[in-house]
């Protein structure tokens, strides 16, 4: 009962808000903070706050950094009690998350549930003032983030997550986070991935992470994914087998029947068909053609007399077929002459 006691409640994200604002004495100024931020409403351009109090953006993009730079003095002298208690959750769940973290994924972790965009502006709002924690604002590259400042700045965050998509980009193909650490310089992998979690020009698939443009970490259509989950399993798979790899997959428009799942194998020529409904990627070294084209490479390639085992050999290293449909081709093509007891070469032209 006694330990109870002495815990220090949680403050309250909204109220510690409010009580920050409430310090604000200018009606005017208040209103800027709270529609820049969407602390109660639609977060609001420079032009349409500028509209509303009838003056231009330039002044009020002046007197919100006037305004701010006076809390965070404020919050730095530890005269707003709100902020410096709120700063240690913030912190602390930073540091459980990797030091850095996009914001939503930051309130979803300090509120415990999803959280909506006015508690993700809570927090954001928070991040600026307290010293304690770095804020990346977003853009066309990053996502609204903050970070532990003990470990760096805004500016030495974004270096680092930088440094990421440079390293992946590099690469030409996707990583695993624990490959990203062997290649950079940071301690841990988690620190490692909450970085590259802030970038808007990565993302990833289960393990893998990659460039956002790339197929196969982001598949956008049916022959992406397939692709993805021939990758994924590492050898040749039916059609059907495809489809339900793609129904239980993680994917965004998974339900897509079967027969349109075979019409693009079939259009498309990274994936070759080995077998009956049986098809596999053509970087693993199979070609397409019929089981009488893939004899016919196979005994090119031989430049002399084959027994009719090791053409059977050959032939299912990228065709998988009975051996009676590859010796039934032997025996019925013309193309084909056997010139000792069970041995081949191709008939001259």
């Amino acid at each position: 009962m006694s330990e109870m006691a002495n815990e220090t409640p949680t403050p309250d994200l909204k109220s510690g808000v409010t009580q920050v604002v409430d310090t604000i004495t200018q009606e005017r100024e208040r209103e800027i903070i709270t529609r820049r931020f969407g602390l109660y409403g639609q977060r609001e351009t420079l032009e349409q706050i500028g509209e509303l109090l009838g003056i231009t953006r330039e002044r009020v993009r002046q007197l919100e950094k006037s305004i701010l730079t006076r809390l965070r003095a404020s919050a730095q002298k530890s005269e707003l009690a709100d902020v410096v208690s709120l700063e240690k959750v913030l912190v602390r769940h930073l540091s459980e998350l990797g030091r850095v973290a996009r914001i939503q994924d930051l309130a979803d972790a300090i509120l415990g549930k999803k959280a909506d965009s006015q508690e993700c502006a809570h927090v954001f709002f928070i991040g600026e003032l307290a010293p304690g924690v770095a804020v990346i604002s977003e853009n066309d590259h990053y996502h609204h983030s903050a970070g532990i400042a003990e470990y760096g700045d805004e500016k030495k965050i974004k270096a680092s997550v930088d440094e990421i998509v440079s390293t992946i980009k590099k690469h030409a193909e996707p990583l695993t986070i624990e490959q990203l650490h062997e290649k950079l310089s940071y301690e841990h992998p988690t620190y490692v991935r909450a970085l590259a979690s802030l970038s808007k020009n990565l993302t990833h698939l289960k393990k893998n992470w990659g460039m956002i443009k790339w197929p196969s970490v982001n598949p956008k259509n049916i022959r992406d994914k397939i692709y993805v989950i021939l990758a994924e399993n590492g050898k040749p798979m039916h059609f059907s087998d495809i489809s339900e790899s793609i129904k239980a997959s993680v994917f965004k428009r998974k339900d897509v029947t079967t027969q349109a799942i075979h019409n693009e194998l079939i259009k498309d020529k990274r994936f070759v068909l080995i077998g009956r409904g049986i098809y596999a990627l053509d970087t693993w070294g199979f070609s397409s053609g019929t089981v009488a084209d893939i004899i016919t490479q196979v005994l090119k390639k031989a430049s002399e007399p084959l027994h009719r085992d090791e053409i059977v050999k050959q032939v299912l290293k990228s065709r998988q077929v009975k051996e009676t449909t590859i010796l039934l081709n032997l025996q019925s093509k013309s193309q084909f002459k056997r010139v000792a007891k069970a041995t081949y070469v191709l008939a001259e032209d």
